[in-house]
């Protein structure tokens, strides 16, 4: 499995714990508290990376960013949105600029 792969094998687990939520699952209490939560902490989570980028280490940027990317996960979980989805909508884009040369 590429390293890439494994956001696809981490939306499976974000969607298995949705489904059959646990008191120890960090993603199941997460959403239990509901999709304005959940967008409120990828907020939060967005911020942290923008001000690590100017102003942290390369180590914490990479920490800041693994936490946008699992809370984007769990926001599309919600919305039944898969990963693949959004990879298509960038290939889409990355065609019309393309085209555009």
């Amino acid at each position: 499995m590429s390293k890439i792969e494994f956001l696809e094998t981490l939306q499976a687990i974000i969607v298995d714990r949705l489904q059959k939520p646990t008191d120890e699952s960090y993603t199941a209490r997460l959403a239990s508290l509901g999709a304005l939560k959940v967008a409120q902490k990828f907020g939060e989570e967005s911020v942290e990376l923008a001000l690590a980028s100017v102003a942290e280490s390369d180590g914490r940027v990479t920490e800041e960013a693994a936490d946008v990317i699992y809370h984007m996960l769990v926001l599309l979980s919600m919305r039944g949105i898969e990963l693949a989805e959004i990879v298509d909508e960038l290939e889409r884009r990355h065609q019309r600029t393309e085209s555009h040369r």
